[in-house]
């Protein structure tokens, strides 16, 4: 069973840093893309980056490029996401999702075509 397990979320005063870890079970990341997705209260979940499964296409939202940067180790089956300079709008439940298994490059989406998803990890941005 595909499994997607995030961590690395918690508070951070503005202007701060977290790195959040996605890693799968239950099958390799090798041929998938990965997404990480945010939902604030009130709010729809939106895309915020997501990378190809060669790790050679990336994708970002407006709002976190230049601060965001995700990155892939597929040697240890975890998709990173590296969040600087974060905002209280940026306080949110953080997902990551899984689009796969891909046979050929398929460039990777910030919308919800994804197939499997984790439990999330929030994200709290306050002074």
């Amino acid at each position: 069973q595909l499994q997607l397990v995030e961590s690395g979320g918690g508070l951070v005063q503005p202007g701060g840093s977290l790195r959040l870890s996605c890693a799968a079970s239950g099958f390799t990341l090798d041929y998938y893309n990965i997404g990480w997705f945010r939902q604030a209260p009130g709010k729809e979940r939106e895309g915020v980056s997501c990378i190809s499964s060669s790790g050679g296409s990336t994708n970002y939202a407006d709002s976190v490029k230049g601060r965001f940067t995700i990155s892939r180790d597929n040697a240890k089956n975890t998709v990173y996401l590296e969040m600087n300079s974060l905002q209280p709008e940026d306080t949110a439940v953080y997902y990551c999702a899984a689009e796969g298994p891909l046979l050929l490059f398929r460039a990777c989406v910030l919308t919800e075509k994804y197939d499997d998803w984790g439990q999330g990890t929030q994200v709290t941005v306050s002074s």
